[in-house]
């Protein structure tokens, strides 16, 4: 078998950039399985993705597919000839189909009867007359939420295609894809190198891209590129670019030849908050901003130029004139915003629906104040701060601020309520109101903070809830899972005393006759216990583990957390295998029982040694427990409780639990139900697979 390497290059007009990398990546796993399915075997697979171009290289790559000997199996022997010997009509029909007769055919035997078979030899198809087709399937079953038509062609993708290479070595596979008739022809780069350029082979592609069309297809090289050239740049002016990942592959997606510039603006907009002028940088501009080695933003950007310029200068300069008016815009709405205190924003929320069954923004800021001065008080957390920044939780979202540039709510609050005298940990709690934002970011640590935070998203919660318009399926608009796992977040890692059915009772209370589902606080208690699982599942924990510890439905957060890490240290026990075992029975056990179970052990009633022996060594365990289990300590509960594995294991090899004598029976019941009964007070460990 000959192997050789194949080029798919599929050049188009300047694709989304946010979706780069996702085209390229379901691109290469899509052909990847075209491959497989028609058994061409290969050693890799790369994909390169440019601003103008998917790409695959195949390297090592069958050029034909193996000859094989299909097997066709026919009729039974049995019913593949009449009583004369004579073929039937179905075994006729069916060598007929394979272009032999009867007599051509071979039987096969096994165990169950014997049948006619044909075996044929296949040839395999050459690589070069497989491959248009193979791309073509791959490039329909990429995530192109709208492809569009262009010219006269019936042809649809993500954006108009010009040219398809496909390569196998040096041979030019001929075919068609997207419309588009195979060529050697490649694209260079728009305003550098060579416009187009005939491609002599497949291995060739990178270096004649880079050398000829000045075009660096390889993603990762330009991610590493702009990456290592940008905290170059930084370090020359003493400070650190500020590299967001999903910013870096952004720029990486829209340049082809990568050019890290360095820029600057006027001191003066330094006097308004770094988050806006960062927004605006990041964002609109998809500048890198620059920070100093204390924290501070420096009056400088890092940006991306797609052409390598004779004279740099005036690409600085032309990104230093787009900016600035962005950042004027920034200072005159934090200037005007400055006239007027947030307390004085209150009237104005009153114009806003939030929910038109839930009431304005001005009512959700006064539920919020309430709810978080009740948490506040639980936690040890000053009441009327947690009130007073509750109260003015959605005052910024009335600022031009926050109106033009909308990503900084909630830090713009903070920064307005320092400049207005409030208390510090008021303007602390206004930014982070709405942590975490998203899967891994951080909760909110003081007091205040996660009296608000936990405020917002219960008063949401509640209120979606209290009104019928729960999530249904993956549709989810109010945001009610992200604010569930907050919820349990800032509780949890927090180590917050709080049980989840006060918090509930209180935020269904202050929404009063706002709300027309009855079941509203149940169901918003079964949500969240819902999210502990997903939660949990996304850390590694296994699920029976989760499911042993919801069974017992423990509804403060930061206990379900203990029981979670406790159970999990039993399962790595030596004895959890034996007693999770044992648990089992003893529930199928209790279950059997008709009425009330007997509670209580009367030790006259003990006849066998291993009976005795068990409750003996329970009644020497219970005490030792009992403080552990009050503390919360429930790992060493566990520990100790693993003590009792040896007689447990005992008294089910030497006792009848079932005796005919009911008094024998019903102590005995009664000692299984208090050796369960330990147990279940951290979780039911019978669920431990």
């Amino acid at each position: 078998m000959k192997f050789e390497n194949l080029l798919i290059e599929i050049g188009t007009e300047e694709l989304p950039p946010k979706a780069l990398r996702t085209l390229a990546e379901s691109f290469q796993a899509n052909f990847s399985e075209e491959l497989t399915k028609a058994e061409l075997p290969f050693d890799s697979i790369q994909w390169y993705a440019a601003p103008r171009r998917l790409a695959l290289y195949v390297k090592g790559l069958a050029t034909a597919q193996e000859d094989k000997v299909v097997e066709k199996r026919g009729p039974a022997v049995q019913s593949a000839f009449d009583a004369d010997g004579n073929p039937t009509k179905a075994a006729e029909g069916w060598a007929r189909g394979n272009g032999i007769t009867v007599a051509e055919a071979e039987r096969l035997a096994s165990d169950k009867g014997e049948w006619l078979v044909y075996r044929a030899n296949v040839a395999g198809e050459p690589t070069a007359a497989l491959v248009p087709a193979m791309t073509q399937r791959a490039l329909d079953k990429l995530p192109i939420p709208k492809p569009m038509r262009w010219g006269s062609n019936s042809t649809q993708f993500i954006r108009p295609v010009h040219t398809v290479t496909l390569l196998l070595g040096s041979e030019l596979i001929a075919g068609e894809v997207l419309g588009i008739q195979s060529d050697r022809i490649i694209r260079g780069h728009r305003f550098m190198g060579e416009p187009s350029f005939s491609l002599d082979h497949a291995d060739n592609y990178l270096s004649a891209l880079k050398e000829r069309g000045k075009v660096i297809a390889d993603y990762h090289a330009r991610k590493t590129i702009i990456k290592l050239d940008a905290e170059k740049a930084a370090a020359v002016i003493g400070g650190n670019a500020d590299i967001e990942e999903s910013l870096l592959e952004e720029v990486a997606s829209l340049v082809e030849w990568p050019v890290v510039l360095t820029a600057h603006f006027e001191d003066k907009f330094l006097a308004v908050p770094a988050e806006a002028l960062v927004y605006t940088m990041k964002g609109d501009q998809k500048y890198f901003p620059v920070f100093s080695n204390d924290g501070k933003l420096l009056p400088n950007f890092i940006f991306v130029a797609n052409i390598e310029s004779k004279d740099p200068a005036q690409i600085i300069s032309g990104n230093e004139k787009v900016v600035r008016p962005r950042l004027a815009d920034a200072e005159f709405f934090f200037n005007t915003d400055k006239k007027h205190t947030l307390e004085s924003r209150l009237a104005s929320l009153d114009t806003v629906v939030f929910q038109k069954q839930l009431g304005t923004l001005k009512d959700r800021a006064e539920r919020i104040s309430a709810l978080a001065g009740f948490i506040a008080a639980k936690i040890g957390a000053s009441s009327d701060e947690a009130a007073r920044a509750g109260l003015l939780s959605k005052c910024d979202l009335m600022t031009n601020m926050v109106m033009e540039f909308t990503d900084t709510q909630g830090t713009m609050g903070m920064h307005y309520a320092r400049l207005d005298g409030e208390a510090e940990a008021v303007a602390v709690a206004l930014e982070e109101q709405y942590k975490p934002k998203f899967s891994g970011d951080s909760v909110p640590s003081a007091g205040v903070s996660c009296a608000v935070a936990l405020a917002e998203k219960l008063d949401t919660l509640s209120g979606i809830f209290g009104i019928g318009q729960a999530p249904k399926g993956a549709a989810d608009p109010f945001a009610l899972r992200r604010a569930a796992i907050g919820v349990l977040r800032i509780i949890v890692e927090n180590k917050l005393p709080l049980d989840l059915v006060d918090l509930i009772a209180k935020a269904v209370e202050l929404h009063g006759a706002n709300l027309s589902n009855a079941q509203a606080a149940d169901e918003v208690l079964e949500f969240l216990m819902a999210r502990f699982r997903a939660w949990y599942q996304d850390k590694g924990i296994s699920t029976d583990v989760i499911l042993a510890v919801l069974a017992r439905r423990p509804t403060r957060p930061a206990d379900f957390d203990d029981r979670i890490l406790a159970v999990s240290h039993f399962r790595t026990l030596e004895q959890a295998a034996a007693l999770a075992a044992a648990n089992k029975r003893v529930s199928n056990i209790l279950a059997k029982v008709e009425g009330e179970l007997p509670s209580s052990i009367n030790d006259a009633l003990l006849t066998e040694a291993a009976e005795k022996a068990l409750a003996a060594k329970l009644a020497e365990v219970t005490p030792l427990i009992a403080p552990l289990f009050a503390a919360g300590n429930y790992q060493q509960a566990l520990t100790e409780l693993a003590a009792l594995r040896e007689s447990v294991d005992q008294f089910f090899e030497d006792v009848m639990v079932m005796a005919d004598d009911a008094a024998l029976r019903n102590n005995r019941l009664a000692l299984l139900g208090n050796l369960r009964d330990q147990f279940l007070h951290v979780a039911d460990i019978s669920l431990l697979q």
